[in-house]
C-alpha cells in the first residue's frame, strides 16, 4: 500500500512541472503587459529583461508556500494518507483549471485558486473524516483555518477596489501633469517622474521582491545578527529616502547627459521588479504543495520521525506546521521552466492580449460584446462626467481637455498594428502604481492577488486617460466585468472541483489515482492540440480583409478577393445545409451555424469600418466610397439569406420534425449543384480578376432564377395535393424564398462590379506588388 504514495510523490513531481508551465502563462501579464502594450522596447529586449527578473526570483524563493502547508487547513488534524489526497486533488484541480483560463484567454489568480482548491479539498476531506469517525459537524472549523482564509478573500476584494481607484487617480493626476506631449517637458520634469517612479519599484524590490523570500528570513553577522526582512521593515524610510535622491540624480544624468528616454528606463525596471516578485513569491503557488506532499512523504517514511512505524492512517501530520525550504537545484530547475514557458507559450500572449486590448487608447477589436452592467456602468459615468462639466469652470474644463488631448498620428492602414496601445507614461504609471500597492499590502502582511492588482491598476488608468471613448466604453466595461466574474468563477469552480476530485480520490485511491491522473492529462493534451489548432486556423483560415485603396478601381482590385472569399464559403455553406436535411446530421448544421455566423460577423466587421475607409479617400476619389458601400450591402445581404438558411436547416433537425421528403430533397439538390456551377463560376472570375467574364454569368441570371421559381411551383402543386406536413412545407418555402434572395444579391454585386469595371485601367501598384509576393 505505501507504493502508492510513492507513485503519487512522482505524480505531484509531474505536475508540478505542469502547474509551472500553465501559472507561467497565467500570471505572465502581470510583468508583461505595460512594457508591450506600449511598445517601449522591442519584444526580445523585454523578454530578456523578464526572464532574468524570473530566474533571479526563482532562486531566491523560499520554494515553499506556508499556505499550503498549514495557512488554510491545520495540518495536525489530519493524517499523512489524507494530506496526500488533499495535496493530489489541489494539484489536479490547478492545473485544469488554469489551462482552462489560458486557452479563453482570461487572466485570473493563482493565489485564489491554489487558496480555494486547499480549502476546498481539507473541507472535503474534513466532512469525510467527521462522517467516518460519527463526530460532530460543527467542529469543521477545527480543521480549517477560518480566520486566515477570512482575511485572504477580505484581502483580495479589497485590493481590486483600491488599486482600480488609486490606478485611476494616479494616472489622472500624471496626464494632467505630463499631458501627451510629456518629452518635450523640462529635463527635470522627466528626472522627477524618474525618481519617483524608480523609488516606488525600488521599495517594492526590496519588500516585495526581496522581503517575502527565504533569503530574506536568514539571520546575517553584517546586520548584527538580525534577519534581512527585519532590517528591511525597520529602515524603510531612510531606504526610500536615499533610494529617491540617488534615483533624481541619475534620472538627471539618463535625461540631460546620456539622453536617453527615462520612461522606457521606468518600464523596464519595472517589469523587471514584477517579474522578480512574481517568482520569488508566486512560484510557490505551483510547487508549494507538490513540496508539502514531498516533506509529508519524507517525515513519514524516516524512522526517526515516525517512530513507533505508525500506518498512513495513523501518522499525523504535525510536521507540516513547521517551517521549511527547498532545495536551491530545485529553485533553479523550476526558474529554468518558467523562463522557457514565457519565452515559448503562446497562451501567455494570447492572456496578455487580453489584459492590453482591453487598455487600448486607439481602435482594437473589441473582443466583449455589451451587457446590462457596463451600458448601466457606462450611464452613470457619463451622468457624473455632465455633472463636473457644469461645477468646474469652463477655462479649467478646456485647459484639462487640453492636456488629455492625444495626439493624431497618420499611419497608412497595413501599419496601424504598429501604433502602441498606450504611451510610456501610462505604462510607467501602471508598473509604478502596482508596484507600490503590492508592496504596501505585503509590508501589512495583507493578502492579495498580483494578477488582480495588475489588471485593475491597468484598467483604472484606462479610464483615467480616456481610453474608454464614446466608440468604445461599453465594449471596454464589458470586458472588465466578464475577466471579474471569471475570478469570481475561479474561486468557487476551484473550491467545488477540488473537493470533488478529493472525494473521489478517497472513494478508493488505487483506481481512482490513475484513472484521474490520465483524466487531467488527458484533458491537458486535448485542450493543447485545440489551443494549437486554433492558432494554426487563425493563421490560414480565410478572413475578409479591409480594403486601403482610395480609388474605384483600387477598390476592385483590392476588394475582389473578399469577394472570392464570401462566395467559396457561402457555396460551401449552403450545401451543408442542404446535405445536413437531407441526412438529418445535427452535429453538420450546427458547425453550419457558426461558420456563417463568423462570415457574418467578418462582413459586419468591415462595415464598421466604413467611417475609416472614407476618411482614407483622396478628395477625387469620393465615388469609391458609394461603390464600397453598396458592395458591403451586397455581401450583407448574402451572408443575411445564408444565415437563415441555415438557422431554419439546423432548427428543423435539432426539434426532430419530420424529415424532408425524397422528391424534395432531389429538388433541393438539383438548385445546389446549380448554385455551386454559379458559386465557382463567380469564384473563379474574383480570383484571377477576369471581370470580363462576369458579363458571361450575368447572362445566366434568368436560368437559375427560373430553377428557383419552378421548385417553388413544384410546391405549390404538392401543398395542394399530397403534402400533409406544415412544417416541412414552410421549411422547403423558406429554403428556396431565401435561395431567390440570395440569388438576387449575388447577382446584384455582379452588376455593380460589371459596370463599374474599366479594363482599360491597369491594377494599382500597391496590388501588383501583393502578388508577386
Amino acid at each position: 500500500m505505501d507504493n502508492i504514495y510513492l507513485y503519487m510523490i512522482i505524480a505531484l513531481a509531474i505536475l508540478a512541472i505542469a502547474d509551472l508551465v500553465v501559472g507561467v502563462s497565467n500570471d505572465a501579464v502581470n510583468f508583461l503587459n505595460s512594457a508591450m502594450g506600449s511598445k517601449a522596447v522591442s519584444f526580445r529586449t523585454l523578454m530578456i529583461v523578464a526572464s532574468f527578473g524570473v530566474g533571479i526570483g526563482a532562486l531566491f524563493s523560499s520554494g515553499m508556500m506556508e499556505i499550503a502547508r498549514s495557512g488554510i487547513f491545520n495540518p495536525e488534524q489530519f493524517v499523512f494518507s489524507e494530506i496526500m489526497i488533499i495535496f493530489l486533488a489541489v494539484m489536479i484541480t490547478d492545473i485544469l483549471l488554469l489551462d482552462f483560463f489560458n486557452s479563453i484567454g482570461l487572466p485570473t489568480s493563482t493565489t485564489v485558486s491554489i487558496v480555494f482548491e486547499l480549502l476546498g479539498a481539507s473541507v472535503a476531506m474534513t466532512l469525510i473524516k467527521i462522517s467516518h469517525e460519527a463526530g460532530d459537524y460543527t467542529t469543521v472549523m477545527n480543521y480549517i483555518n477560518t480566520s486566515k482564509v477570512s482575511e485572504i478573500i477580505f484581502g483580495i476584494l479589497l485590493s481590486v477596489a483600491i488599486a482600480f481607484t488609486v490606478g485611476a487617480f494616479v494616472q489622472w493626476v500624471a496626464r494632467l501633469l505630463l499631458s501627451y506631449d510629456f518629452e518635450r517637458k523640462a529635463k527635470w520634469v522627466g528626472a522627477l517622474f524618474g525618481g519617483f517612479a524608480l523609488t516606488s519599484i525600488t521599495y517594492f524590490i526590496f519588500i516585495k521582491g526581496i522581503g517575502g523570500t527565504g533569503f530574506a528570513n536568514q539571520t546575517y553577522d553584517i546586520l548584527n545578527g538580525e534577519t534581512l526582512k527585519a532590517f528591511l521593515d525597520r529602515e524603510v524610510a531612510l531606504i526610500v529616502a536615499i533610494s529617491f535622491v540617488f534615483w533624481i540624480i541619475l534620472s538627471y544624468v539618463f535625461v540631460a547627459l546620456l539622453k536617453t528616454n527615462i520612461y522606457k528606463v521606468v518600464i523596464l525596471v519595472g517589469t523587471f521588479a514584477l517579474a522578480l516578485a512574481f517568482a520569488g513569491n508566486d512560484l510557490v503557488n505551483f510547487i508549494g504543495p507538490s513540496m508539502a506532499a514531498f516533506q509529508a512523504y519524507g517525515d513519514f517514511m524516516d524512522p526517526k520521525v515516525n517512530v513507533l512505524g505508525l500506518s498512513a492512517s495513523e501518522f499525523s501530520m504535525a510536521s507540516l506546521g513547521k517551517q521549511s525550504t527547498a532545495p536551491t537545484l530545485l529553485l533553479f530547475v523550476a526558474g529554468l521552466v518558467m523562463v522557457l514557458t514565457l519565452w515559448f507559450s503562446s497562451k501567455a500572449q494570447n492572456v496578455v492580449k487580453t489584459s492590453i486590448d482591453l487598455s487600448s487608447q486607439g481602435e482594437t477589436k473589441e473582443r466583449f460584446q455589451p451587457n446590462f452592467l457596463s451600458r448601466s456602468f457606462v450611464r452613470i459615468a457619463m451622468g457624473i462626467s455632465q455633472v463636473s462639466s457644469y461645477i468646474l469652470p469652463k477655462s479649467w474644463e478646456e485647459k484639462i481637455d487640453k492636456q488629455f488631448q492625444a495626439p493624431v498620428i497618420q499611419l497608412p492602414r497595413d501599419k496601424v498594428h504598429e501604433l502602441p496601445s498606450f504611451d510610456l507614461v501610462r505604462a510607467a504609471v501602471n508598473l509604478m502604481v502596482a508596484a507600490v500597492l503590492i508592496a504596501i499590502a505585503t509590508s501589512y502582511k495583507l493578502p492579495l492577488s498580483t494578477t488582480y492588482v495588475t489588471f485593475m491598476v491597468a484598467m483604472g488608468s484606462s479610464l483615467a486617460d480616456r481610453a474608454w471613448g464614446a466608440e468604445s466604453a461599453v465594449y471596454r466595461v464589458a470586458g472588465v466585468i466578464n475577466v471579474i466574474g471569471g475570478w469570481f468563477f475561479t474561486a468557487f469552480s476551484a473550491f467545488f472541483a477540488a473537493a470533488l476530485v478529493a472525494f473521489l480520490l478517497n472513494l478508493n485511491i488505487q483506481v481512482m489515482f490513475p484513472l484521474l491522473l490520465v483524466l487531467a492529462f488527458g484533458l491537458l493534451v486535448k485542450s493543447s492540440i485545440a489551443h494549437r489548432n486554433k492558432v494554426k486556423e487563425t493563421k490560414t483560415e480565410d478572413r475578409l480583409n479591409r480594403t486601403e485603396s482610395s480609388s474605384i478601381q483600387g477598390v476592385i482590385y483590392e476588394s475582389a478577393n473578399n469577394i472570392a472569399n464570401v462566395v467559396n464559403r457561402g457555396n460551401r455553406i449552403y450545401t451543408n445545409a442542404i446535405n445536413g436535411l437531407a441526412l438529418q446530421d445535427l452535429s453538420l448544421l450546427k458547425k453550419n451555424k457558426k461558420q456563417v455566423k463568423k462570415l457574418s460577423d467578418e462582413v459586419d466587421e468591415l462595415r464598421d469600418n466604413i467611417f475609416y475607409f472614407i476618411k482614407n479617400l483622396d478628395e477625387s476619389s469620393v465615388g469609391a466610397s458609394n461603390f464600397y458601400i453598396n458592395i458591403l450591402g451586397f455581401l450583407q445581404d448574402m451572408t443575411q439569406s445564408l444565415e437563415y438558411i441555415s438557422k431554419v436547416s439546423h432548427k428543423h433537425v435539432h426539434n426532430n420534425h419530420k424529415k424532408l421528403k425524397f422528391s424534395q430533397i432531389k429538388e433541393l439538390k438539383e438548385v445546389d449543384v446549380r448554385f455551386e456551377r454559379f458559386f465557382e463560376n463567380t469564384k473563379n472570375a474574383f480570383q484571377s480578376h477576369s471581370f470580363e467574364e462576369i458579363g458571361i454569368i450575368l447572362g445566366r441570371k434568368a436560368e437559375i432564377i427560373s430553377l428557383v421559381t419552378d421548385k417553388i411551383q413544384k410546391q405549390v402543386e404538392r401543398t395542394r395535393s399530397e403534402e400533409s406536413s406544415p412544417k416541412n412545407t414552410t421549411l422547403y418555402f423558406g429554403i428556396l424564398l431565401e435561395t431567390k434572395d440570395l440569388l438576387v444579391a449575388t447577382m446584384n454585386l455582379l452588376e455593380e462590379y460589371y459596370n463599374a469595371h474599366d479594363s482599360s485601367v491597369r491594377p494599382p501598384a500597391p496590388f501588383i506588388d501583393k502578388q508577386k509576393k
